[in-house]
């Protein structure tokens, strides 16, 4: 009979790790689902919206281009002969960063090789898109991006 109580026992120790593993799967799973949606809908989301990034005329020379972070991605401002124009840096494609080649005034997906002009345009390659543009206010020495 000692030994009957003894597999239960063990039996109950398997079913109890079991039970403990199902539930944490299922949780995580829970969460990974959840957590992006309360993360989009919190109200902290709303305030990073409102992000603004200045920059300094004197930090973009003509004909080069300046990375920086807006709402937590990306982005590029340059300078050509007719303006400011700031980007996202993600290619539509897959979501490389690109790269600027100043020599040929255009930007370079390091991935597949897709390449946008210096207004985010699609020259060649596989980008179904163009670069989004990101609006800009000017002042007399600085550049708003927001």
């Amino acid at each position: 009979m000692a030994n009957v109580f003894e597999r239960g026992s063990a039996d109950e120790g398997k079913r109890g790790f079991l039970k403990l593993l199902f539930f944490s799967v299922i949780g995580a799973t829970f969460g990974a689902v959840v957590y992006p949606i309360i993360r989009y809908l919190s109200p902290l989301a709303r305030l990073e919206a409102h992000e603004k990034v200045e920059i300094g005329k004197d930090e973009i020379p003509l004909g080069k281009a300046r990375f920086f972070t807006y709402k937590g991605n990306p982005s590029v401002i340059i300078q050509t002969k007719t303006g400011y124009t700031a980007l996202s840096a993600v290619c539509t494609h897959l979501g490389c960063i690109v790269r600027w080649h100043e020599d040929k005034s255009e930007f370079e997906c390091p991935c597949h090789a897709g390449r946008f002009d210096a207004t985010g345009k699609v020259i060649s390659g596989p980008p179904p898109k163009p670069l989004p543009q990101i609006a800009i206010v000017e002042t007399a020495t600085k550049v708003i991006v927001g």
